[in-house]
Protein backbone atom coordinates (compact mmCIF):
# COMPACT_ATOMS: atom_id res chain seq x y z
CA UNK A 1 0.00 0.00 0.00
CA UNK A 2 1.65 3.24 -0.92
CA UNK A 3 0.27 6.77 -0.83
CA UNK A 4 -0.50 8.41 -3.74
CA UNK A 5 1.53 11.60 -4.86
CA UNK A 6 -0.46 14.82 -6.07
CA UNK A 7 1.48 14.90 -9.81
CA UNK A 8 0.71 11.18 -9.84
CA UNK A 9 -3.44 11.83 -8.79
CA UNK A 10 -3.34 14.97 -11.40
CA UNK A 11 -2.76 12.45 -14.26
CA UNK A 12 -5.21 9.84 -13.40
CA UNK A 13 -7.69 12.42 -13.62
CA UNK A 14 -6.87 13.47 -16.75
CA UNK A 15 -6.88 9.88 -18.12
CA UNK A 16 -9.88 10.45 -20.98
CA UNK A 17 -13.05 8.54 -19.40
CA UNK A 18 -14.50 5.82 -21.71
CA UNK A 19 -17.57 5.34 -19.98
CA UNK A 20 -18.64 9.13 -19.69
CA UNK A 21 -22.25 9.64 -19.68
CA UNK A 22 -23.01 12.30 -22.44
CA UNK A 23 -26.12 13.33 -23.72
CA UNK A 24 -27.49 11.42 -26.39
CA UNK A 25 -28.04 14.16 -29.77
CA UNK A 26 -31.06 13.00 -32.09
CA UNK A 27 -30.71 11.15 -35.03
CA UNK A 28 -30.88 12.59 -38.40
CA UNK A 29 -33.46 10.80 -40.86
CA UNK A 30 -31.36 7.98 -42.88
CA UNK A 31 -28.49 7.65 -40.24
CA UNK A 32 -27.26 4.89 -38.26
CA UNK A 33 -28.30 5.16 -34.50
CA UNK A 34 -25.45 3.65 -32.05
CA UNK A 35 -25.09 2.13 -28.81
CA UNK A 36 -21.67 2.19 -26.42
CA UNK A 37 -20.74 -1.13 -24.64
CA UNK A 38 -21.73 -1.31 -21.72
CA UNK A 39 -25.39 -2.34 -22.03
CA UNK A 40 -25.69 -3.09 -18.52
CA UNK A 41 -22.92 -1.46 -16.06
CA UNK A 42 -21.24 -2.97 -13.41
CA UNK A 43 -20.78 -6.34 -12.26
CA UNK A 44 -23.18 -8.29 -14.17
CA UNK A 45 -21.68 -12.47 -15.09
CA UNK A 46 -22.94 -14.64 -17.56
CA UNK A 47 -25.95 -12.94 -18.75
CA UNK A 48 -29.37 -14.57 -19.64
CA UNK A 49 -31.59 -12.91 -21.69
CA UNK A 50 -35.26 -13.43 -23.47
CA UNK A 51 -37.95 -12.16 -25.51
CA UNK A 52 -41.36 -11.92 -24.39
CA UNK A 53 -43.71 -10.06 -27.15
CA UNK A 54 -41.79 -6.41 -27.08
CA UNK A 55 -40.02 -6.60 -23.83
CA UNK A 56 -36.66 -8.25 -23.25
CA UNK A 57 -35.65 -9.68 -19.69
CA UNK A 58 -32.19 -10.05 -18.65
CA UNK A 59 -30.67 -11.53 -15.49
CA UNK A 60 -26.90 -12.20 -14.28
CA UNK A 61 -24.30 -14.01 -11.79
CA UNK A 62 -24.78 -12.51 -8.32
CA UNK A 63 -21.73 -14.25 -7.07
CA UNK A 64 -21.92 -14.18 -3.31
CA UNK A 65 -24.20 -10.99 -3.14
CA UNK A 66 -27.78 -10.86 -2.07
CA UNK A 67 -30.23 -10.55 -3.12
CA UNK A 68 -29.42 -12.89 -5.42
CA UNK A 69 -29.33 -12.95 -9.70
CA UNK A 70 -30.62 -8.85 -10.38
CA UNK A 71 -33.53 -8.54 -12.84
CA UNK A 72 -33.37 -6.22 -15.93
CA UNK A 73 -35.99 -5.32 -18.25
CA UNK A 74 -35.52 -3.36 -21.90
CA UNK A 75 -37.44 -2.83 -24.69
CA UNK A 76 -34.31 -2.48 -26.93
CA UNK A 77 -31.66 -4.53 -25.79
CA UNK A 78 -29.70 -1.38 -25.15
CA UNK A 79 -31.33 0.73 -22.34
CA UNK A 80 -31.98 -1.03 -19.10
CA UNK A 81 -33.89 -1.13 -15.96
CA UNK A 82 -33.85 -3.09 -12.71
CA UNK A 83 -36.32 -4.90 -12.07
CA UNK A 84 -35.56 -6.40 -8.69
CA UNK A 85 -33.66 -9.76 -7.70
CA UNK A 86 -34.92 -13.55 -8.62
CA UNK A 87 -34.45 -14.16 -4.59
CA UNK A 88 -35.42 -11.98 -2.10
CA UNK A 89 -34.70 -14.22 0.25
CA UNK A 90 -31.83 -16.96 -0.43
CA UNK A 91 -33.28 -20.88 -1.40
CA UNK A 92 -32.49 -22.54 2.38
CA UNK A 93 -30.69 -25.59 0.23
CA UNK A 94 -27.93 -23.08 -0.53
CA UNK A 95 -24.91 -21.16 0.62
CA UNK A 96 -23.60 -18.91 -1.69
CA UNK A 97 -21.88 -19.13 -5.01
CA UNK A 98 -24.74 -17.70 -7.06
CA UNK A 99 -24.13 -18.42 -10.48
CA UNK A 100 -25.26 -18.76 -14.15
CA UNK A 101 -28.62 -18.23 -13.77
CA UNK A 102 -30.92 -18.74 -17.01
CA UNK A 103 -34.35 -17.35 -17.96
CA UNK A 104 -36.64 -19.34 -19.92
CA UNK A 105 -40.53 -18.62 -20.53
CA UNK A 106 -42.99 -21.24 -21.45
CA UNK A 107 -47.06 -21.17 -20.63
CA UNK A 108 -47.43 -17.46 -19.16
CA UNK A 109 -44.36 -18.72 -16.41
CA UNK A 110 -40.99 -17.47 -16.17
CA UNK A 111 -38.73 -20.33 -14.72
CA UNK A 112 -34.99 -19.52 -14.15
CA UNK A 113 -32.80 -22.33 -13.67
CA UNK A 114 -30.09 -21.39 -11.77
CA UNK A 115 -26.65 -22.61 -10.09
CA UNK A 116 -25.65 -22.02 -6.30
CA UNK A 117 -23.39 -24.14 -3.55
CA UNK A 118 -25.11 -26.61 -1.07
CA UNK A 119 -25.09 -26.31 2.67
CA UNK A 120 -24.78 -29.87 3.04
CA UNK A 121 -21.82 -30.61 1.02
CA UNK A 122 -20.77 -27.10 -0.59
CA UNK A 123 -20.48 -28.46 -3.90
CA UNK A 124 -22.63 -26.50 -6.99
CA UNK A 125 -25.77 -28.04 -8.60
CA UNK A 126 -28.40 -26.58 -10.53
CA UNK A 127 -31.96 -25.53 -8.99
CA UNK A 128 -35.31 -24.16 -10.84
CA UNK A 129 -37.98 -21.22 -9.41
CA UNK A 130 -40.62 -20.27 -11.14
CA UNK A 131 -43.22 -17.12 -11.41
CA UNK A 132 -46.23 -15.67 -13.52
CA UNK A 133 -44.54 -11.86 -12.30
CA UNK A 134 -40.99 -11.23 -12.17
CA UNK A 135 -41.67 -8.38 -9.79
CA UNK A 136 -43.18 -10.62 -7.36
CA UNK A 137 -39.76 -13.20 -7.26
CA UNK A 138 -39.66 -16.47 -7.73
CA UNK A 139 -41.04 -19.59 -5.62
CA UNK A 140 -37.77 -22.04 -5.33
CA UNK A 141 -38.33 -25.75 -6.74
CA UNK A 142 -35.12 -26.85 -5.40
CA UNK A 143 -31.92 -29.07 -7.18
CA UNK A 144 -32.97 -30.22 -10.33
CA UNK A 145 -29.63 -31.06 -11.46
CA UNK A 146 -27.08 -33.04 -8.89
CA UNK A 147 -23.75 -34.16 -10.38
CA UNK A 148 -20.75 -36.39 -9.04
CA UNK A 149 -18.37 -33.53 -8.64
CA UNK A 150 -20.30 -30.59 -9.80
CA UNK A 151 -22.71 -29.33 -12.67
CA UNK A 152 -23.19 -25.63 -13.50
CA UNK A 153 -24.61 -23.32 -15.93
CA UNK A 154 -27.90 -24.34 -17.36
CA UNK A 155 -29.36 -23.89 -20.89
CA UNK A 156 -32.85 -24.84 -21.52
CA UNK A 157 -34.17 -25.58 -25.29
CA UNK A 158 -37.24 -26.90 -26.46
CA UNK A 159 -37.28 -28.99 -29.73
CA UNK A 160 -40.51 -29.93 -31.51
CA UNK A 161 -42.24 -29.34 -28.35
CA UNK A 162 -40.00 -30.97 -25.81
CA UNK A 163 -38.18 -29.33 -23.32
CA UNK A 164 -34.31 -30.47 -22.50
CA UNK A 165 -32.16 -28.62 -20.06
CA UNK A 166 -28.18 -28.73 -20.96
CA UNK A 167 -25.25 -28.33 -18.66
CA UNK A 168 -21.38 -28.45 -17.67
CA UNK A 169 -20.30 -31.68 -15.92
CA UNK A 170 -17.70 -32.11 -14.00
CA UNK A 171 -16.14 -35.63 -12.98
CA UNK A 172 -18.05 -37.56 -15.24
CA UNK A 173 -15.83 -40.84 -14.35
CA UNK A 174 -11.82 -40.98 -14.04
CA UNK A 175 -10.88 -41.17 -17.77
CA UNK A 176 -13.63 -38.35 -18.64
CA UNK A 177 -12.78 -34.35 -18.58
CA UNK A 178 -15.31 -31.81 -18.56
CA UNK A 179 -18.37 -32.09 -21.00
CA UNK A 180 -21.59 -30.08 -21.96
CA UNK A 181 -24.44 -32.57 -21.19
CA UNK A 182 -27.98 -32.51 -22.19
CA UNK A 183 -31.07 -34.49 -20.84
CA UNK A 184 -35.42 -34.33 -21.38
CA UNK A 185 -37.45 -32.46 -18.77
CA UNK A 186 -40.65 -33.52 -18.10
CA UNK A 187 -43.55 -31.09 -19.42
CA UNK A 188 -43.65 -29.08 -16.07
CA UNK A 189 -40.04 -27.96 -16.09
CA UNK A 190 -39.30 -28.94 -12.98
CA UNK A 191 -37.53 -32.36 -12.82
CA UNK A 192 -35.60 -34.67 -15.52
CA UNK A 193 -36.82 -36.81 -17.27
CA UNK A 194 -34.37 -38.76 -19.52
CA UNK A 195 -30.90 -40.35 -19.22
CA UNK A 196 -27.59 -37.98 -20.37
CA UNK A 197 -26.24 -37.33 -22.93
CA UNK A 198 -23.00 -35.62 -24.60
CA UNK A 199 -23.52 -32.05 -26.40
CA UNK A 200 -19.91 -31.57 -26.91
CA UNK A 201 -16.28 -32.23 -25.04
CA UNK A 202 -13.79 -30.10 -23.88
CA UNK A 203 -10.24 -30.00 -25.79
CA UNK A 204 -7.22 -30.77 -23.31
CA UNK A 205 -5.36 -28.42 -24.92
CA UNK A 206 -5.48 -24.84 -26.99
CA UNK A 207 -8.56 -22.34 -26.16
CA UNK A 208 -10.62 -24.85 -24.89
CA UNK A 209 -7.62 -26.06 -22.18
CA UNK A 210 -10.07 -24.52 -19.35
CA UNK A 211 -12.86 -26.36 -20.25
CA UNK A 212 -16.31 -25.87 -22.04
CA UNK A 213 -19.32 -23.63 -20.44
CA UNK A 214 -21.49 -21.55 -20.67
CA UNK A 215 -23.50 -22.80 -23.81
CA UNK A 216 -26.16 -20.90 -25.33
CA UNK A 217 -28.00 -22.75 -27.99
CA UNK A 218 -30.76 -21.90 -30.86
CA UNK A 219 -32.39 -23.44 -34.02
CA UNK A 220 -31.63 -21.61 -37.12
CA UNK A 221 -32.85 -23.57 -40.60
CA UNK A 222 -31.57 -26.81 -40.39
CA UNK A 223 -28.88 -26.47 -37.69
CA UNK A 224 -28.79 -26.05 -33.63
CA UNK A 225 -26.30 -23.19 -32.71
CA UNK A 226 -24.11 -23.15 -29.95
CA UNK A 227 -22.24 -20.17 -28.16
CA UNK A 228 -19.84 -21.72 -25.67
CA UNK A 229 -17.17 -20.24 -23.95
CA UNK A 230 -13.05 -21.92 -22.70
CA UNK A 231 -10.33 -21.15 -20.84
CA UNK A 232 -10.44 -18.68 -17.97
CA UNK A 233 -13.18 -16.61 -16.81
CA UNK A 234 -12.60 -14.39 -14.35
CA UNK A 235 -9.99 -12.11 -12.16
CA UNK A 236 -6.75 -10.41 -13.49
CA UNK A 237 -5.33 -13.49 -15.27
CA UNK A 238 -8.62 -14.35 -17.34
CA UNK A 239 -8.32 -15.17 -21.10
CA UNK A 240 -12.14 -16.41 -21.67
CA UNK A 241 -13.11 -16.60 -25.22
CA UNK A 242 -16.10 -17.96 -27.35
CA UNK A 243 -16.62 -20.43 -29.62
CA UNK A 244 -19.12 -21.91 -32.35
CA UNK A 245 -20.48 -25.49 -32.92
CA UNK A 246 -23.33 -26.89 -34.75
CA UNK A 247 -25.41 -29.54 -35.47
CA UNK A 248 -28.38 -31.27 -37.51
CA UNK A 249 -29.94 -32.48 -34.39
CA UNK A 250 -29.86 -31.64 -30.97
CA UNK A 251 -28.05 -34.89 -29.27
CA UNK A 252 -25.67 -34.46 -32.28
CA UNK A 253 -22.69 -35.12 -33.28
CA UNK A 254 -22.13 -31.55 -33.07
CA UNK A 255 -19.38 -30.01 -35.06
CA UNK A 256 -16.92 -27.26 -33.84
CA UNK A 257 -16.33 -24.54 -36.09
CA UNK A 258 -12.79 -24.49 -37.65
CA UNK A 259 -12.10 -20.66 -36.93
CA UNK A 260 -12.63 -21.02 -33.30
CA UNK A 261 -12.33 -19.15 -31.14
CA UNK A 262 -14.48 -16.26 -32.84
CA UNK A 263 -14.25 -14.07 -29.65
CA UNK A 264 -11.76 -12.95 -27.82
CA UNK A 265 -10.46 -9.95 -25.65
CA UNK A 266 -8.48 -6.62 -26.27
CA UNK A 267 -7.82 -3.84 -24.75
CA UNK A 268 -10.96 -2.05 -24.99
CA UNK A 269 -13.24 -5.38 -23.26
CA UNK A 270 -11.10 -8.56 -21.83
CA UNK A 271 -11.77 -12.09 -21.20
CA UNK A 272 -15.60 -11.86 -23.44
CA UNK A 273 -17.78 -15.13 -22.62
CA UNK A 274 -20.43 -16.44 -21.30
CA UNK A 275 -23.89 -15.14 -22.68
CA UNK A 276 -27.21 -15.69 -24.76
CA UNK A 277 -28.52 -15.62 -28.02
CA UNK A 278 -31.63 -13.31 -28.67
CA UNK A 279 -33.41 -12.76 -31.95
CA UNK A 280 -34.96 -9.18 -32.61
CA UNK A 281 -38.48 -8.89 -34.51
CA UNK A 282 -36.67 -8.08 -37.53
CA UNK A 283 -34.29 -11.16 -37.37
CA UNK A 284 -31.14 -9.81 -36.15
CA UNK A 285 -29.12 -12.06 -34.00
CA UNK A 286 -27.53 -10.54 -30.84
CA UNK A 287 -25.40 -11.92 -28.13
CA UNK A 288 -25.33 -10.56 -24.24
CA UNK A 289 -22.35 -11.17 -22.84
CA UNK A 290 -20.16 -10.20 -20.16
CA UNK A 291 -16.45 -8.79 -20.38
CA UNK A 292 -13.97 -6.67 -18.51
CA UNK A 293 -13.88 -3.27 -19.73
CA UNK A 294 -9.73 -2.38 -20.02
CA UNK A 295 -10.29 0.90 -17.73
CA UNK A 296 -11.32 -0.15 -14.48
CA UNK A 297 -10.97 -3.89 -15.23
CA UNK A 298 -11.53 -6.01 -12.36
CA UNK A 299 -12.77 -3.47 -10.16
CA UNK A 300 -15.60 -2.80 -11.58
CA UNK A 301 -16.49 -6.39 -13.05
CA UNK A 302 -17.79 -8.58 -15.81
CA UNK A 303 -20.17 -6.39 -17.29
CA UNK A 304 -23.22 -6.73 -19.87
CA UNK A 305 -22.05 -6.04 -23.50
CA UNK A 306 -23.59 -6.93 -26.91
CA UNK A 307 -22.36 -8.04 -29.72
CA UNK A 308 -24.77 -8.63 -32.80
CA UNK A 309 -23.96 -11.86 -34.96
CA UNK A 310 -24.16 -12.15 -39.02
CA UNK A 311 -24.65 -14.92 -41.60
CA UNK A 312 -22.55 -16.47 -44.56
CA UNK A 313 -25.42 -17.77 -46.31
CA UNK A 314 -23.01 -19.94 -47.94
CA UNK A 315 -21.13 -21.92 -45.09
CA UNK A 316 -24.33 -21.58 -42.56
CA UNK A 317 -21.72 -20.40 -39.91
CA UNK A 318 -22.09 -16.83 -38.08
CA UNK A 319 -19.57 -14.90 -37.15
CA UNK A 320 -19.42 -11.56 -35.46
CA UNK A 321 -20.07 -8.87 -37.28
CA UNK A 322 -17.84 -6.18 -35.92
CA UNK A 323 -14.58 -8.90 -36.01
CA UNK A 324 -13.30 -10.91 -33.38
CA UNK A 325 -13.98 -8.47 -30.04
CA UNK A 326 -16.40 -7.00 -28.31
CA UNK A 327 -17.42 -3.22 -29.99
CA UNK A 328 -16.54 -0.24 -28.01
CA UNK A 329 -19.50 1.40 -30.43
CA UNK A 330 -22.32 -0.34 -32.84
CA UNK A 331 -25.16 -0.22 -34.48
CA UNK A 332 -28.21 -0.45 -32.05
CA UNK A 333 -31.02 -3.33 -32.55
CA UNK A 334 -33.61 -0.58 -32.62
CA UNK A 335 -34.32 3.63 -31.54
CA UNK A 336 -32.56 3.88 -27.91
CA UNK A 337 -33.13 6.77 -25.56
CA UNK A 338 -31.60 9.07 -23.68
CA UNK A 339 -28.36 7.06 -21.29
CA UNK A 340 -29.10 5.87 -18.07
CA UNK A 341 -27.97 8.12 -15.44
CA UNK A 342 -26.69 6.01 -12.55
CA UNK A 343 -26.11 8.64 -9.80
CA UNK A 344 -28.52 8.68 -6.95
CA UNK A 345 -28.93 10.86 -4.01
CA UNK A 346 -31.15 9.66 -0.83
CA UNK A 347 -31.75 12.18 2.28
CA UNK A 348 -33.78 10.01 4.52
CA UNK A 349 -35.41 13.02 5.80
CA UNK A 350 -37.85 13.49 3.20
CA UNK A 351 -36.93 11.25 0.41
CA UNK A 352 -39.00 7.52 0.05
CA UNK A 353 -36.61 6.25 -2.74
CA UNK A 354 -34.88 3.04 -1.68
CA UNK A 355 -31.19 2.03 -2.69
CA UNK A 356 -30.58 -1.65 -4.62
CA UNK A 357 -28.07 -2.46 -1.55
CA UNK A 358 -26.49 -5.82 -1.33
CA UNK A 359 -25.16 -7.71 1.71
CA UNK A 360 -22.54 -11.15 1.63
CA UNK A 361 -23.94 -13.71 2.10
CA UNK A 362 -21.56 -15.20 4.36
CA UNK A 363 -23.60 -13.77 6.91
CA UNK A 364 -27.07 -13.15 8.23
CA UNK A 365 -29.01 -10.53 5.88
CA UNK A 366 -28.59 -7.30 7.83
CA UNK A 367 -31.33 -5.70 9.86
CA UNK A 368 -31.98 -2.15 8.76
CA UNK A 369 -34.97 0.58 8.44
CA UNK A 370 -35.39 3.90 7.34
CA UNK A 371 -36.96 5.68 10.67
CA UNK A 372 -36.60 9.21 12.19
CA UNK A 373 -35.13 10.52 9.18
CA UNK A 374 -32.03 8.03 9.21
CA UNK A 375 -30.91 4.49 7.46
CA UNK A 376 -31.10 2.76 10.92
CA UNK A 377 -28.54 -0.40 10.97
CA UNK A 378 -28.60 -2.80 13.37
CA UNK A 379 -25.09 -3.32 15.28
CA UNK A 380 -25.69 -7.30 14.98
CA UNK A 381 -22.36 -8.76 13.76
CA UNK A 382 -20.18 -5.64 15.98
CA UNK A 383 -17.22 -6.55 13.31
CA UNK A 384 -15.22 -3.87 11.37
CA UNK A 385 -16.77 -6.02 8.22
CA UNK A 386 -20.33 -7.04 9.36
CA UNK A 387 -23.59 -5.86 8.78
CA UNK A 388 -22.48 -4.33 5.02
CA UNK A 389 -24.84 -2.62 2.50
CA UNK A 390 -23.45 -2.22 -0.52
CA UNK A 391 -23.91 -0.69 -4.16
CA UNK A 392 -22.95 -2.35 -7.38
CA UNK A 393 -20.34 -0.28 -8.62
CA UNK A 394 -21.69 0.85 -12.47
CA UNK A 395 -17.80 2.32 -12.92
CA UNK A 396 -14.37 2.27 -10.96
CA UNK A 397 -14.06 6.29 -10.58
CA UNK A 398 -17.24 7.67 -8.70
CA UNK A 399 -17.81 9.74 -5.42
CA UNK A 400 -19.62 7.90 -2.38
CA UNK A 401 -20.63 10.22 0.37
CA UNK A 402 -22.59 9.49 3.74
CA UNK A 403 -24.11 12.36 6.05
CA UNK A 404 -24.14 10.42 9.98
CA UNK A 405 -24.71 11.48 13.42
CA UNK A 406 -21.98 10.51 15.54
CA UNK A 407 -22.70 8.09 18.08
CA UNK A 408 -20.22 6.85 21.49
CA UNK A 409 -21.01 3.24 21.37
CA UNK A 410 -20.92 2.47 17.50
CA UNK A 411 -18.40 3.33 13.91
CA UNK A 412 -20.54 4.37 11.58
CA UNK A 413 -18.28 3.50 8.30
CA UNK A 414 -18.29 3.96 4.59
CA UNK A 415 -17.08 1.20 2.98
CA UNK A 416 -15.13 -0.66 -0.02
CA UNK A 417 -15.41 -4.46 0.32
CA UNK A 418 -14.17 -6.86 -1.56
CA UNK A 419 -15.07 -9.88 1.08
CA UNK A 420 -15.21 -10.32 4.78
CA UNK A 421 -11.24 -10.29 5.12
CA UNK A 422 -10.54 -8.01 2.63
CA UNK A 423 -12.22 -4.58 2.89
CA UNK A 424 -11.25 -0.52 3.88
CA UNK A 425 -13.05 1.66 5.89
CA UNK A 426 -13.50 5.25 7.01
CA UNK A 427 -15.75 5.78 10.11
CA UNK A 428 -16.55 7.83 12.63
CA UNK A 429 -16.77 7.04 16.00
CA UNK A 430 -17.59 9.64 19.34
CA UNK A 431 -14.94 12.68 18.09
CA UNK A 432 -12.37 10.92 15.90
CA UNK A 433 -12.90 9.68 12.32
CA UNK A 434 -10.68 6.42 11.42
CA UNK A 435 -8.77 5.00 7.97
CA UNK A 436 -8.45 1.04 8.66
CA UNK A 437 -8.17 -1.83 5.69
CA UNK A 438 -8.92 -5.33 6.08
CA UNK A 439 -6.47 -7.53 4.25
CA UNK A 440 -6.78 -11.12 3.98
CA UNK A 441 -8.07 -11.37 7.33
CA UNK A 442 -5.63 -8.63 9.07
CA UNK A 443 -7.02 -5.19 10.54
CA UNK A 444 -4.80 -1.94 10.16
CA UNK A 445 -5.42 1.11 11.37
CA UNK A 446 -3.96 3.55 8.62
CA UNK A 447 -4.51 6.70 10.33
CA UNK A 448 -6.62 8.70 13.12
CA UNK A 449 -7.65 11.79 13.21
CA UNK A 450 -9.97 13.71 16.67
CA UNK A 451 -12.94 15.47 15.61
CA UNK A 452 -14.00 18.71 17.59
CA UNK A 453 -16.40 17.83 19.84
CA UNK A 454 -18.96 20.51 18.96
CA UNK A 455 -19.29 18.41 15.58
CA UNK A 456 -21.52 15.77 15.78
CA UNK A 457 -23.11 15.66 11.77
CA UNK A 458 -20.29 14.36 9.77
CA UNK A 459 -19.55 14.03 6.23
CA UNK A 460 -17.91 11.08 5.59
CA UNK A 461 -16.71 10.92 1.70
CA UNK A 462 -14.53 8.90 -0.63
CA UNK A 463 -13.59 9.47 -4.05
CA UNK A 464 -12.41 6.18 -6.02
CA UNK A 465 -10.05 6.17 -9.56
CA UNK A 466 -10.62 3.37 -11.44
CA UNK A 467 -11.84 1.19 -8.57
CA UNK A 468 -8.06 1.07 -7.50
CA UNK A 469 -7.09 4.54 -5.90
CA UNK A 470 -9.40 6.16 -3.19
CA UNK A 471 -9.18 9.40 -1.40
CA UNK A 472 -10.97 9.20 2.08
CA UNK A 473 -12.03 13.15 3.73
CA UNK A 474 -14.54 14.35 6.40
CA UNK A 475 -16.44 17.63 6.45
CA UNK A 476 -19.43 19.12 8.62
CA UNK A 477 -22.22 19.74 6.30
CA UNK A 478 -22.92 23.95 5.67
CA UNK A 479 -19.44 24.73 7.77
CA UNK A 480 -15.97 25.25 6.22
CA UNK A 481 -13.40 23.18 7.91
CA UNK A 482 -10.78 22.95 5.93
CA UNK A 483 -7.93 23.76 8.52
CA UNK A 484 -8.89 20.74 10.37
CA UNK A 485 -9.29 18.36 8.61
CA UNK A 486 -7.26 16.91 5.59
CA UNK A 487 -7.53 13.84 2.60
CA UNK A 488 -6.31 10.50 2.76
CA UNK A 489 -5.07 8.54 -0.01
CA UNK A 490 -4.69 4.56 -0.89
CA UNK A 491 -4.40 2.36 -3.53
CA UNK A 492 -6.22 -1.16 -3.30
CA UNK A 493 -5.16 -3.28 -5.73
CA UNK A 494 -5.91 -6.63 -3.82
CA UNK A 495 -9.57 -5.82 -3.69
CA UNK A 496 -11.28 -7.42 -6.71
CA UNK A 497 -11.93 -10.82 -5.52
CA UNK A 498 -11.16 -13.65 -8.24
CA UNK A 499 -14.77 -13.88 -9.44
CA UNK A 500 -16.17 -10.59 -8.70
CA UNK A 501 -16.06 -6.66 -8.12
CA UNK A 502 -15.73 -4.66 -4.93
CA UNK A 503 -19.16 -2.79 -3.81
CA UNK A 504 -19.23 0.33 -2.18
CA UNK A 505 -21.43 1.21 0.91
CA UNK A 506 -21.89 1.55 4.56
CA UNK A 507 -22.02 -0.57 7.59
CA UNK A 508 -21.65 -0.47 11.30
CA UNK A 509 -19.40 -2.19 13.44
CA UNK A 510 -18.87 -1.69 17.84
CA UNK A 511 -19.81 -3.46 21.01
CA UNK A 512 -22.40 -1.39 21.33
CA UNK A 513 -26.38 -2.44 20.54
CA UNK A 514 -27.43 0.88 19.04
CA UNK A 515 -28.49 1.50 15.38
CA UNK A 516 -26.43 3.98 12.91
CA UNK A 517 -27.77 7.22 12.26
CA UNK A 518 -27.19 7.54 8.42
CA UNK A 519 -28.97 10.82 7.39
CA UNK A 520 -28.05 11.23 3.59
CA UNK A 521 -26.00 9.06 1.27
CA UNK A 522 -25.40 10.01 -2.30
CA UNK A 523 -23.42 8.38 -5.26
CA UNK A 524 -21.93 10.31 -8.03
CA UNK A 525 -19.88 8.91 -11.12
CA UNK A 526 -17.09 10.87 -12.99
Amino acid sequence: MKPISFLFFLILISIPQAFAQKPKPKPAPGLVVTYRNPVIAGDFADPSVIRVGDMYYAVGTSSEWGPAYPIYSSKNLVDWEYVGPVFNDLPEWTMGSYWAPELFFRDETFYCYYTARRKSDKQSFIGVASTKDLKQGFKDHGVIIEWTKEAIDAFIVEDNGKLFITWKAYGLDKDRGIEILGAELAPDGLKVAGKEFTLIKADQTGWEAGGAEGQSIFKRGKYWYMLYSGNACCGANCDYQVGFARAENLQGPWTKYAGNPALFGDETWKCPGHGTVVVTPDNRYFYLHHAYNGVDFTFAGRQGVLSELVWDETTKWPAFRYGKTTPAQAEAPIAIGALINHNFSINYNKDTLKAPWVYDVSFSKPNYAVQNGALQIENENRTNTGNFLGLTIKNGSYTFTAEVTAKKDLTQNIMVYGDAKNAIGYGVRDNHVTLWQVKDGVQEVIKTQEIPDKYKDIKLSLQSRYGRFYEFRWDVKGQKIDSLTSATQIETPWLPRWDRAPRVGVNVAGNGSSKSEIRAVQMKYD
